[in-house]
This record gives C-alpha cells, structure tokens and sequence, in this order.
C-alpha cells in the first residue's frame, strides 16, 4: 500500500510503502531542490529516507530533514503511536538524517536511541532533554521479536566518522544510510529504472563515497558476512532490489580501483569538542575535490597504534586542536611526532573555547622538518559560511600540493605532438566572479563558448579542485568579465596570485556590484551577469551551460584578449 502527503507549494511529499514483512519505508521526497550542502549540485532533487520495524518491539530507522518536521511527524502518528516505539537507530548525525531526532524523541520519551559512540556524543549536545542511550558496534544485535534480529555493522567515514549500517536478519534488509544511495527523486520505491538511475548513482558514488574508497572497502567486507543481502535500504533516492547485485558490483569495481590509485589524507581532531566536526568536513570536502582519500580518526577514542598506523600511510596530516584538559588527545599527537616523515601537514582551531594553543606543536612539526599546508587556521569567532569556505580552501590547497607530482607525470606520459597539437586551440581569456551570501570567488577562465542563442547562452569548464566550484552550482548567479587586448596583464595577474585560505580575492581592484551581487571588474572590456543552468560531468572539470540576463560594453572598439598557448596539458 501506497499513501501519500503532500504540501503542493514547496513540492514536498511523503511515501509510505511497506517494503518487507512488518516493515515500512518513510520516504520524504523534495523534488526541486537543487543542491546537497554547498558543494553538491543535483539535477533530480532528492529523498530523505526513514524506515519503521513493527516486531514485538518497534524500531524507527532514522529520520528526515527539518523541513519535512510537521508532514513527517503527522505520517508517522498516522502509521503508530510513537509512544511504542521501543527504539531509534541513527545511522549518522548528519542533520538531513538525524534532525527530526529530538521532535520523535519528544513524541516517544521511552524509546532507547541506538548509536555509534561518536554520534551519540553529538547528539547529546543536539538534544536537549535526556535520553536513553546505547552505543553500538559491530556484532551487537537487537532482537525485536517476530523474527527481527536487527545487527550492527560499524562502517565509519561513509561519509561522516559516526555511521553504522543495521541489518534485519529476518527480511535480509540492509540499512546502509548515505551508502549505496543517490540523489535522485521520483514515486519509484525501488530501482526499476536502471536506465535512469545510473548516471545520478554514479555521480553520487564519484561526490560522496569516492573519496573515501578504503573505508567503503572495509564496510563491504563486513557486509560480506552478513549473508544474503535481498534489499539494501538508502537514506537517499530509490531503494536498490531488482538490480541490486550489479550496482553492488560497481561500487566494488568503482572502490578497489580507487583505493589503488588513491592518496590518503588521515585527519585527526575530537569529534564532541568545540565546532571540530563541522569544521573537519569542511576540510575533508575540499581535499575530495582534488581526488584525494581522507580518513577521520578522533584523538580520544582511538587507539594509540591505530593513529600511528594512519599517519604512516598518509600523505598529509591534518589536526583539529583538542581542549587542553583532553589527556587522551595529547598522548595521541604525541604519538604522530614519532611517525611522521615526509608528510605535510596542516593545523586548525576547533573554538571549543579550550582550545590548545597552536603555536608550540605547530612549532614541533616544523623543527622535525615538516611542511606546512597551509597557514594555521586560527577561529576567533563562532564558525560562518565564510569560516567554512576558508576551511575547504584549505583542503583544496594541501590537495594540489599533494597531487601535483602525480599530475607531472601524467602530463609527461602525453605524447609530445598530441599535447602541442591540443595547444592550438585558443581561446578568450575572462574573469568569474561571484558572491553567495558573504562568500565572494573570482578565477581566471579560458575554456568558454556560446552555445546558443534562443535563450543567449554559453559554456564554461570549470576544474573540480577550484575552490570557487562551490559558488558555481546549478541555479547560481554569477558575472563574466571580458578581458582587453592589450590591457589586461595587471588583472591577468592579480587572479593568478595565490591566496591564504580566506583572503581577499579583490583587494585592490575596482568593482561595482551587478543586480545579481556578483561583482563587476571596472577595467573590464566587457560584462555579462549570468546563471548556470545544467552542467555535464567532464572527468576533471564540470562543464556548465550558462544564460545571460544582462550585460554591457564599456569600449566599443575593444577587442577581446586572446590566449594562445604551446601545448594542451596544463592551463
């Protein structure tokens, strides 16, 4: 059976579907929206999905989002009295899952929230009223009567360092959250259309899971010995059933050859301390950019063999400064100074309000003869959007840094002609530049074409390391400006510097501001204010398909800089 809610204004609606014996999919799906945190454009907007166990006790399987808060809730009320509700699993903390927590904990105040250890810490700063609580991991089971047996599989860093997977031996379902999901939304329960689904399971896997390759290997192990697996219950986009063997194929391919070629970056901090989870993934989100693996470790709870064991194999080493009464977390950086070699490394402030000082390990790193990454980021005031895209440009930085020598060499594999040949096609030469809320982003662009003229419309390629790519999703608003034969080296130069993270891309320029708040370069030839409408995935860049709503020429007889260049393989 099938019910639907729906609040037709913002094209939200919830889907009830009973998926196995006693057991019920809540599936809150938002059909337009068109982004996924800042980074994440999406195409086909997106589900939150929640599940509901009815044995001789009843589990709920995660939430949804907060702006599902009233058709959730009365859909829940609607399928039992949330008084009975024995348990709550929360496979993350991840806000899109976990937060309707507090509200269903309000409606059902003895139900026992089941957890990892890290996502129970969070959550206790997350909910205000106690709690019964019990911490989970792998091998501890539940049995829920009926039949339902519910175990846990712990799968951290997919893709946050709290997740578990729960598994129902009775109906051979696998709960898996962010894993093995999608964004992608539609009135399909399950995977019928392979077809349609394909490129947005991909993309998803490519954004979210990608990156942490390793740690999905480890998970997919474990699930291996689970038994036979019939569904694998999301928390985003359709369920997957009836080609359930071969996308778990692919995320076995697609994972083994990742962790091959991949470089790992081990990232360290408390993760119940100060603004330290929030500002990890921030980090975490710009190396991903750059291709690069990060693993999340937090300094109290792991072992002192485990951390070093980390450091050992990872190309660069991020630290989140602990409180200074955290004993636990000093011994574990202690432990780093004894394993680190060649590896670079970066510091940042959690603003707990306790934090240790950065300044004598920072100094410790460098007499061992460390590179720094990046300058270390000192938080003075709670964290803010700016705060967070200084903190992914710096992943963004130490992921270049890193990744640079690979590059070279791919670079020198290209056959001479080829890449000189590649070279001779020129193009103009333009500034972007942008302004979401109090986050500004500006780069020099080369790779631009029209594309059509009913609308007025061209392409851009932007590289997926560039940390303005966050600023340039679908459904942003942005300026292009038009460069000046012959005058425009200075401009030419002052958007090719390299910044700290967080600096001031337009200091000293002369800009006005367009109707969209992007700014306008004054000594431009030319401007137009644009919007990017769809984008296609081009291996290392995104190319994206832009109109233009408004534009002016400030000379005339200008002519547009060109740029020609030797060879093919580098900017």
């Amino acid at each position: 059976m099938v019910a639907l809610a729906e609040n037709v204004q913002k094209r939200l609606t919830v889907q009830t579907v009973e998926i196995a014996p006693n057991t019920t999919a809540i599936r809150c799906l938002d059909w337009d929206r068109d982004r996924f945190d800042i980074e994440f454009g999406l195409q086909n907007g997106t589900t939150y999905n929640s599940y509901l166990i009815k044995g001789e006790r009843v589990v709920l399987i995660d939430t949804a989002h907060t702006k599902f808060r009233d058709l959730y809730l009365n859909t829940l009320k609607s399928l039992i009295n949330p008084k009975a509700i024995d348990y709550i699993i929360v496979s993350h903390t991840e806000p899109d899952h976990s937060g309707l927590v507090e509200d269903v904990l309000q409606l059902a105040p003895r139900a026992t929230v089941l957890a990892s250890k890290v996502a129970l810490q969070f959550l206790e700063n997350l909910v205000h009223d106690p709690f019964s609580k019990r911490i989970v991991k792998s091998g501890d089971r539940v049995d829920l009567g009926l039949g339902h047996e519910i175990e846990f599989v712990s799968a951290p860093n997919l893709h946050w360092p709290d997740t578990i997977f729960s598994f129902d031996h009775k109906t051979e379902t696998l709960y898996t959250c962010d894993a093995f999901g999608m964004h992608y939304c539609s009135d399909d329960t399950f995977d019928i259309n392979l077809d349609a689904i394909e490129p947005d399971f991909k993309f998803y896997y490519d954004c979210l899971m990608g990156p942490n390759a390793r740690s999905l290997v480890n998970a997919m192990n474990k699930m291996g010995d689970l038994g036979k697996i019939k569904i694998i219950a999301n928390g985003h986009g359709p369920l997957l059933y009836h080609h359930l063997d071969i996308l778990r194929e692919c995320y076995q391919t697609w994972s083994h050859r990742q962790v091959q070629a991949q470089t790992i970056v081990g990232l360290y901090y408390v993760s119940d301390y100060g603004h330290s989870q929030e500002l990890a993934h921030e980090i975490a989100e710009g190396l991903q950019k750059t291709g690069l693996g990060v693993e999340v470790m937090d300094l109290t709870t792991a072992e002192i063999q485990e951390i070093q064991e980390l450091a050992a194999r990872s190309a660069g080493i991020l630290i989140g400064m602990p409180p200074s009464a955290n004993v636990a977390a000093h011994a574990a950086i202690s432990s780093l100074l004894g394993v680190v070699k060649k590896q670079v490394v970066g510091l940042f402030e959690c603003y707990g309000g306790d934090d240790e000082p950065i300044d004598p390990l920072r100094r410790k790193f460098l007499d061992l003869g460390i590179k720094e990454a990046f300058p270390a980021i000192r938080i003075k005031q709670t964290p803010s959007t700016a705060t967070h895209q200084v903190c992914r440009e710096a992943g963004i930085d130490l992921g270049q840094l890193l990744v640079r020598e690979r590059n070279i060499k791919q670079i020198k594999s290209i056959d001479a002609n080829l890449e000189k040949a590649l070279g001779r096609i020129s193009n103009g030469l333009y500034i972007i530049t942008t302004q979401k809320n109090d986050v500004q982003g500006a780069m020099l662009a080369s790779w631009v074409a029209q594309a059509s003229l009913q609308p007025l419309g061209f392409t851009v390629a932007i590289a997926k390391d560039r940390a303005i790519d966050s600023l340039m999703q679908v459904g942003d608003k942005f300026v292009l400006n038009v460069l000046e034969e012959g005058n425009y080296q200075e401009l030419k130069k002052h958007f090719l510097k390299r910044l700290v993270p967080g600096g001031d891309r337009f200091a000293g320029v002369k800009t006005q501001t367009a109707k969209n708040g992007s700014p306008i370069l004054t000594d431009a030839l030319a401007y137009m204010e644009c919007e990017i409408v769809s984008s296609i995935e081009c291996s290392d860049h995104w190319l994206l398909y832009c109109t233009v709503a408004d534009g002016k020429v400030s000379k005339p007889e200008g002519l547009t800089a060109v740029r020609h260049r030797k060879v093919g393989t580098y900017y």
